[in-house]
This record gives C-alpha cells, sequence and structure tokens, in this order.
C-alpha cells in the first residue's frame, strides 16, 4: 500500500464511522405532536429555544412539529405547544405558578378522567399570554410525578408578554 492511500484510509474510516453515527441518530422516534394553529409566531421560536432540557427529571426529546417540545420517553411523554388558541375568560381553574428567583406564570388546568389506576391526564394553558402555550402531562407522567415540574417553563413562558391574569 502506498503513503497516499494509507493517509486517506483513516479519513475514510472517520467518515464512515460520522456517516454511521447520524444514521443511528435518525432511528431514535421522535414524539409526534401535532402543529399549534399559531406555531409559526416568532414569539413561539424564543419560547422554545429557552426551555428546559430537563423538567423535573424528565428529559428532553425530540418532536415533530414546530414550536414543540416533549420531555420523558417517547411512549409517554410531557408535550408542549406553543401557538394555541388562548383561552378566553374561564369558570375552570386558574392557577399562578411561581417560579423560584423568576416569574410568575398564570395556567388554566383542566383535569382528565381518572384512568383505571386514579392517575390523571392533566392540561394546562396560558393565561394572559398570546400566543398561548399548552401543556399535556399524560396519566402516564402524573402516576409517578407531580406536576409540580410546571414551574420550570416560568422563564421561557415569561418571554411572551402577559395581557390578563387570573382573579
Amino acid at each position: 500500500m502506498n503513503p497516499a492511500s494509507r493517509a486517506r484510509r483513516p479519513l475514510s474510516v472517520a467518515a464512515a464511522a460520522s456517516a454511521l453515527g447520524l444514521l443511528l441518530a435518525g432511528c431514535t422516534s421522535a414524539v409526534s405532536v401535532a402543529s399549534a394553529p399559531h406555531a409559526a409566531d416568532p414569539a413561539c421560536a424564543s419560547v422554545v429555544l429557552a426551555l428546559p432540557e430537563v423538567l423535573g427529571d424528565l428529559e428532553l426529546l425530540d418532536t415533530t412539529s414546530q414550536a414543540s417540545a416533549a420531555w420523558g420517553s417517547p411512549e409517554a411523554a410531557v408535550v408542549l405547544r406553543c401557538g394555541v388558541d388562548a383561552p378566553p375568560p374561564t369558570t375552570d381553574r386558574c392557577v399562578t405558578v411561581e417560579t423560584p428567583g423568576g416569574p410568575s406564570v398564570d395556567w388554566v388546568t383542566v383535569a382528565g378522567e381518572p384512568d383505571a389506576d386514579g392517575a390523571t391526564d392533566w392540561t394546562f394553558t396560558t393565561y394572559g399570554r398570546e400566543p398561548a402555550v399548552e401543556l399535556l402531562v399524560p396519566a402516564a407522567v402524573t402516576a409517578g410525578h407531580s406536576t409540580s415540574f410546571v414551574d420550570q417553563l416560568g422563564p421561557a413562558i415569561a418571554l411572551v408578554e402577559p395581557t390578563r391574569s387570573c382573579l
């Protein structure tokens, strides 16, 4: 083997290893998320870029749509969608969540029907901010986790200015 072909060999092995890594990374399944109606709002890009990598002990996952994020496992993911329709004044429970050392965010909270084990799906939608942000927490997550991790979203959500608040 001549010296020139030996010099190229490590590069081709490195290139092949790199291509294999990209191919295997493409095999990880992303969480399928329906795009919100106002996902293209520039404020949503700011929100998504500021989201935490970890929510409680749930790690960030890839998603299939713009202005969305997911944490946990693909089979039971906490899903965030920015750009949902803002809720009008409502009689649903509206709570103010204080972020430690940061902003407070108002959320309309709606519980789903309990499953056979008593765990419940929860939907949190920001109140008084446009575009609104929705957080879906499945029963599979609430069965083993508190939803107190919602406070960790405060700094990202606060990038959308509030125009009204819970009463």
